[in-house]
């Protein structure tokens, strides 16, 4: 698999087959992961990886925070508030395509705030990722912290497994920081679900969508 092909065809995985992933293949995708850049080399990150145990008392707290929803705990929100267009219409459409997939009509918003619900049960993967992040950098450290992201994500495409990140344990940052024993300054990021996709589930089969390569750039200066 090239570059591209892993870019190409990473995609978000909601739906996960419950084979257990070894330590071994983590810590090999980790090793390579280790050099994703980073400004000046501080790498002001960190990754903790729960299994088992581990990972059952992570959606048991989560359970029993039900309210929670997707609101951040902090001053670090997922998503501004009032998002404009057209940022806004892109999410609403994402939304709709993953709800269309599952067979989940706009007015059944119980199903829908169920399906919400299984990111905190890592939508089935047998692994969460968690990263973590010195609350003090500035934002050159979150940028190298995303390319930390991107990296694992294509080095689980290269190995056949699958994830979808999840910005939404921004709404458990203090239980968690309390869990893994984090220090002051310390604070989760994101997660992350990682496993191997079940490919035969339409909520990871439909099609995406991303803007074209004139929306996305300008090329100034080129001879043409």
């Amino acid at each position: 698999m090239n570059v591209s092909d892993a870019v190409r065809g990473r995609r978000s995985i909601r739906d996960f087959l419950p084979d257990p992933i070894p330590e071994s293949v983590l810590r090999e995708i980790f090793d390579a992961a280790r050099w994703a850049p980073s400004g000046s080399n501080v790498q002001a990150w960190k990754i903790i990886a729960v299994s088992g145990a581990e990972r059952d008392a992570i959606i048991r707290m989560a359970q029993a925070k039900p309210e929670a929803g997707l609101a951040s705990s902090d001053d670090f929100p997922i998503y501004p508030p009032n998002l404009w267009e057209p940022l806004r219409s892109r999410r609403f459409a994402l939304a709709e395509d993953m709800y269309r997939a599952l067979g989940i009509p706009r007015d059944d918003k119980p199903a829908r705030l169920k399906q919400v619900a299984r990111n905190f049960e890592f939508f089935g993967a047998p692994v969460g990722l968690f990263f973590v992040i010195d609350r003090r950098v500035a934002h050159g450290q979150w940028a190298h912290l995303g390319m930390l992201i991107q990296t694992v994500a294509l080095l689980l495409e290269e190995h056949g497994l699958g994830c979808c990140m999840q910005e939404a344990w921004a709404a458990f940052r203090p239980e968690l920081a309390q869990m893994f024993g984090l220090g002051s300054d310390e604070m989760v990021y994101c997660g992350m679900a990682v496993g191997r996709p079940d490919r035969s589930k339409p909520v990871n089969q439909f099609e995406r969508t991303r803007i074209s390569v004139d929306e996305l750039a300008e090329f100034r200066g080129f001879v043409k």
